[in-house]
């Protein structure tokens, strides 16, 4: 059975209907209103094997805060209900047999970026990068840059909703864009490998008996 999860979150700000298949091959359907995010979890979707729906519509003409943030919260609440942390979700495993870690570093161009988690139960992020520019892409149906100090917020929701605890890193970089892409796809990656079944693990990889 594929370990999905599905999230409908609906405020005064953002309407988002968002799914997870953590047992996928890297096709995506997004359509956030914002093309440079769109683009961003098409990269996370391709190079982390993660089928990923993102429908979200939110109060972009303030600007892309709400709906970044959200979609965040949203991607973390269905990462933790695929590995079977909530309610009715439990049955598909409670987080048994996964390898727990992920640790990658990854070049894109001039910039190399590190992304290291843990699937701890305890929500933290460590975000240590620096953006040249504070602001990158370009959406075309509203002619609007990209805020990158949203980024951060992106995965400060995602870790504290998905209990996760990531460590992001950048060694360097020249140009905002390569970082978060790099960013991005080492994201992909270290989750893909934290959430890999591994037979070797019986129950749950810790001397706690639960994560």
């Amino acid at each position: 059975m594929s370990r999905q999860g599905q999230i409908k979150r609906t405020t005064k700000e953002t309407d988002i209907y968002l799914l997870i298949d953590l047992d996928g091959t890297g096709n995506s359907q997004i359509d956030t209103g914002i093309g440079f995010m769109d683009h961003m979890l098409e990269l996370f979707s391709c190079h982390g094997f993660f089928d990923l729906k993102v429908e979200a519509k939110g109060d972009i003409h303030v600007d892309y805060h709400h709906t970044v943030e959200d979609i965040g919260i949203c991607l973390g609440q269905a990462v933790a209900k695929a590995l079977g942390e909530k309610g009715e979700e439990c049955e598909k495993g409670e987080k048994k047999g996964i390898r727990r870690y992920g640790d990658v570093s990854l070049p894109m161009d001039e910039a190399l970026a590190s992304v290291t988690l843990d699937i701890s139960g305890r929500g933290l992020l460590v975000f240590n990068v620096e953006f040249p520019d504070l602001t990158t892409g370009l959406d075309c149906n509203v002619v609007k840059r990209f805020d990158v100090e949203l980024i951060k917020e992106f995965f400060r929701a995602f870790s504290q909703h998905s209990s996760i605890t990531l460590h992001i890193n950048l060694a360097y970089g020249e140009n905002s864009h390569h970082i978060i892409e790099a960013i991005f796809k080492a994201f992909a990656r270290a989750l893909c490998l934290a959430v890999e079944v591994d037979k070797r693990v019986e129950g749950v990889l810790s001397t706690k008996g639960m994560i």
